[in-house]
């Protein structure tokens, strides 16, 4: 196939694709539900999917194939039309700054794919949390998944026969989350002399304010869904935190399981040591900003966003990905005005961002929360106290 034929290809599975979900939506609906024909149907969207993303693998490898073996004497310069799209969006912006006129806002600006991929990469250096939970994209408002939790997975039936019949598993107890996108916005103020700025200077402005914004106000969401530990301290010396670690949670997510701690916390586990003097947390010698706790990465989030309960500082110990996700939209949008929010006033020019996502709990048995204030260096054991015995 030549890139047209496979240009069309593409376009033509995306259609399916989009049939098919719509069949699945009415299926839902209808009061002939039946789960057996709803399975296959949802088997055939899926592989349908898969079949498009394939051939837009090899739509783009097709494309990049072409152009590596273009003639030199076919290859000619952009013409003004075929900017470089961060110029674009950066004379978009300034336009739509520019542009607000006394008493009307504008139609506001999209930021591209492109420029998103930017901010989201600066938000994965910034936030602390989203990288601990499962993160999935969405392309709609609202909507729902169905979780199995962990904890209830039972196991197969054992047949002591090789002639026995093989029965049914026991149906899965699964747990219908429902999304809902909301949006969240901050606002700043743009200087007249951040407009006659580079192209590469404003995109840096606007890419790390944007991140820094979506990074905290998504760690505040991520923290609220994982909730307030227990007043009352919980863990005063080393040995209650590995009961943390071993018996409150399904031995099959220690493996995955982190800490979190606030600075506070942090401060006081880092001069927590061990029976030979030694401090408990462990610099990571693959990592050397990254530290751990009993061989566990521990995250640390500023006391402003993460607050001590009752002069108790709270730590956390298990598997966000497998507790918590957030549905990104991944549809941000920029609007200005000079007339709002004090702006006409001040003769100001002010800037709104909005981020569009949901954060859900998933299976609330994945983590477990405690509370300390102080956590005792451990005690030098003699072998009559460890309960060995040694040759006289």
């Amino acid at each position: 196939m030549n890139v047209n034929q496979l240009n069309d290809a593409w376009i033509s599975a995306g259609q399916k694709v989009s049939d098919l979900n719509a069949k699945l939506n009415a299926a839902v609906l209808d009061d002939n539900f039946a789960k057996d024909d709803f399975e296959k149907m949802k088997e055939e969207r899926d592989n349908a999917a898969a079949q498009r993303d394939a051939i837009k693998d090899q739509l783009d490898e097709a494309r990049a194939l072409e152009v590596k073996n273009m003639d030199k004497k076919d290859k000619k310069p952009l013409n003004k039309k075929e900017i470089d799209i961060k110029d674009q969006f950066v004379r978009e912006f300034k336009d739509m700054v520019t542009s607000t006129k006394e008493g009307q806002g504008n139609g506001g600006l999209t930021i591209p794919e492109d420029i998103q991929y930017t901010i989201r990469t600066l938000v994965r250096q910034f936030a602390t949390l989203q990288n601990l939970v499962n993160v999935e994209s969405v392309t709609t408002t609202s909507g729902s998944r169905n979780y199995e939790k962990l904890s209830n997975i039972t196991p197969l039936a054992d047949l002591d026969d090789e002639s026995a019949k093989i029965g049914d598993n026991d149906d899965p107890e699964l747990t219908l989350i429902k999304y809902a996108i909301h949006r969240y916005a901050g606002i700043t103020t743009v200087t007249n002399s951040l407009l006659k700025d580079t192209v590469e200077n404003i995109m840096a402005w606007l890419s790390t304010w944007i991140a820094r914004k979506v990074a905290v106000t998504r760690n505040l969401k991520i923290i609220d869904a994982m909730g307030k530990p227990a007043k009352k301290p919980t863990i005063a010396k080393f040995d209650d935190i590995k009961d943390l670690e071993n018996n409150t949670l399904d031995p099959a997510i220690m493996a995955s399981s982190s800490f979190v701690t606030n600075q506070s916390g942090y401060n006081v586990l880092s001069k927590v040591k061990d029976a030979e003097g030694r401090y408990m947390l462990q610099r990571d010698v693959t990592q050397p900003d990254t530290y751990r706790l009993d061989g566990k990465t521990i995250t640390v989030v500023a006391d402003k966003w993460l607050p001590d309960v009752s002069g108790a500082h709270p730590l956390y110990f298990g598997d966000l990905k497998q507790g918590i996700t957030l549905f990104d939209r991944e549809h941000m949008s920029l609007l200005s005005t000079n007339i709002g929010g004090g702006a006409f006033e001040q003769d100001l020019t002010k800037i709104r961002v909005i981020d569009r996502f949901d954060v859900e709990v998933i299976d609330d048995g994945a983590w477990a929360a405690a509370s300390f204030k102080s956590v005792a260096n451990q005690q030098a054991t003699t072998p009559g106290t460890s309960g060995s015995t040694t040759d006289k």
